[in-house]
C-alpha cells in the first residue's frame, strides 16, 4: 500500500490554481458577528437573505466563515445560496466534517458530486475526511477522480495529495 501511495503522490504538482473556488479565501477585511455578510456599498453587516448582495459575495463569506472555524454561522449562511449553487452542498459537507459529523458530511459531499461530478473541491474535502477516518483507499480514489475531472495542479489536488502523504488534513 505504501508503494502504491508513493507512486500516486510522485505525480508532479503544479502551483496552486488561481482564482475560482479551488483555494482557501483570503481573510476578510471586516468581520461580521453571526451569519452576516459585509455589504461594501452600505459598509454594514447585513442579513444575506434580506440583502441585495450578489451570490458570489455570500459564497465568499460562507467560505471565510468556514475557514475561520465558524461552522454554525457558515451553515446558516449557506441557506442564502441558491439551491443549485455548487458551494451550498460542498460547504454543508465541509462544516459538518469539521464539526465531527463525518457521516453527514459524506452525505452532502455525495450529493454535491452527484449534482456535478466535476466538483473537485467537494471531492478534495471528502477525500480529506476519508483520510481522517483512515480510509486511504477511498481518499486515493477521490484524488484520482480529481485528476480525471481536470483538477491536476489545483489546490484541491494538492491539499488531498498532502493529506494522503502526511495523514494530516488542511487546517486554515
Amino acid at each position: 500500500m505504501r508503494i502504491l501511495l508513493s507512486a500516486i503522490l510522485l505525480v508532479p504538482s503544479i502551483a496552486l490554481a488561481d482564482g475560482g473556488n479551488d483555494r482557501p479565501p483570503s481573510k476578510p477585511a471586516v468581520t461580521c458577528e453571526g451569519a452576516k455578510v459585509y455589504d461594501k456599498k452600505t459598509k454594514t453587516c447585513v442579513d444575506a437573505q434580506e440583502s441585495n448582495l450578489k451570490t458570489d459575495e455570500i459564497y465568499l463569506t460562507v467560505r471565510q466563515l468556514a475557514y475561520a472555524g465558524r461552522y454554525d454561522d457558515a451553515q446558516t449562511l449557506t441557506q442564502a445560496l441558491p439551491e443549485g449553487h455548487l458551494g451550498r452542498l460542498t460547504y454543508m459537507g465541509f462544516t459538518h466534517r469539521k464539526l465531527g459529523n463525518l457521516e453527514l458530511a459524506n452525505v452532502f459531499y455525495e450529493q454535491a458530486i452527484a449534482e456535478n461530478p466535476h466538483n473537485i473541491l467537494a471531492r478534495s474535502y471528502m477525500g480529506q475526511g476519508l483520510v481522517e477516518a483512515g480510509d486511504m483507499v477511498g481518499a486515493v480514489a477521490q484524488l484520482r477522480a480529481i485528476r480525471a475531472h481536470g483538477g491536476a495542479g489545483t489546490w484541491s489536488e494538492t491539499a488531498l495529495q498532502n493529506a494522503i502523504a502526511t495523514g494530516t488534513t488542511y487546517n486554515y
